[in-house]
């Protein structure tokens, strides 16, 4: 409901203002330690991403409730908004987007972890554990550049906003694609937030789909496996179905002005 989100924003704002907030019957305050503010911006800033590759890639409609909280507190906050970026980018580098290359001397193990998988005593997860993980962190990424606090200052810019998810979109274009990666990221970004940047950006965005559509799922294509098919063909019917019927539809979940009302 709004107004619960709304509890969960003040309750945040209240306590990085260095007011008293009352957590599990006790009184917290960031003013009790010196160092007490900046922990809870690390903290906070680690949860968010906590939220993107575990709520989020379970819950897909979750990402909106998430990210208009946050959105709203980076605004104010600025801080955490960069904690965050610092966050996502180490657990998925792929929201830069930036596929690491494997440094000299380092093991395989290493070289996982770098890529954004959890290896545990030598043990490196599932690839559908990996993508789904990687998938919520995208999907939250992508809700977050297009939402706003609704009970904000509307005044100034959005601290992150789809301007740099513009960017994002052309960089990831820019890459020679990996298989299975590269089509799912492409198509989490596009179903979260394609329809916001197609009314910013309008032709140009169309131009970009049409570019996608001719030349860039046919490099995925040549280094994909028989196997490896599925986000691929999901990729290839959401963009042939965009530019048939010439819009992207509005994600499933985004927040309407009815839902601030319950």
């Amino acid at each position: 409901a709004g107004s619960k989100l709304r509890e969960v924003f003040d309750k945040i704002n209240n306590l990085l203002s260095g007011k008293a907030v009352q957590t599990e019957g006790q009184t917290v305050s960031v003013t009790q330690h010196p160092q007490g503010l900046e922990f809870v911006y690390y903290k906070l800033a680690e949860k968010f991403v906590k939220h993107g590759e575990g709520e989020v890639s379970f819950h897909h409609d979750s990402a909106f409730p998430i990210a208009v909280v946050l959105s709203g507190i980076w605004e104010l906050h600025p801080r955490v908004g960069d904690i965050f970026l610092a966050h996502l980018h180490r657990k998925c580098p792929y929201a830069v987007p930036f596929y690491p290359a494997r440094k000299e001397g380092a093991s395989m193990e290493e070289y996982q972890r770098v890529l954004g998988y959890e290896v545990h005593d030598s043990k490196v997860e599932e690839q559908d554990h990996f993508l789904k993980r990687m998938s919520g962190m995208i999907r939250l990424y992508a809700a977050i550049i297009q939402l706003r606090w609704p009970y904000g200052n509307k005044q100034g810019a959005h601290p992150h906003g789809l301007s740099y998810g513009w960017r994002w979109l052309a960089q990831m274009l820019n890459l020679e694609p990996l298989a299975d990666v590269t089509a799912m990221l492409l198509l989490d970004f596009l179903e979260v937030c394609g329809s916001a940047l197609v009314k910013q950006y309008g032709i140009q965005f169309w131009k970009t789909m049409f570019f996608i559509q001719k030349s860039y799922i046919p490099r995925i294509e040549a280094v994909t496996s028989a196997g490896q098919m599925g986000c691929l063909s999901r990729l290839k019917s959401f963009v042939q179905k965009c530019l048939q019927e010439k819009e992207i539809p509005v994600p499933k979940g985004i927040l309407t002005p009815s839902f601030w009302r319950t």
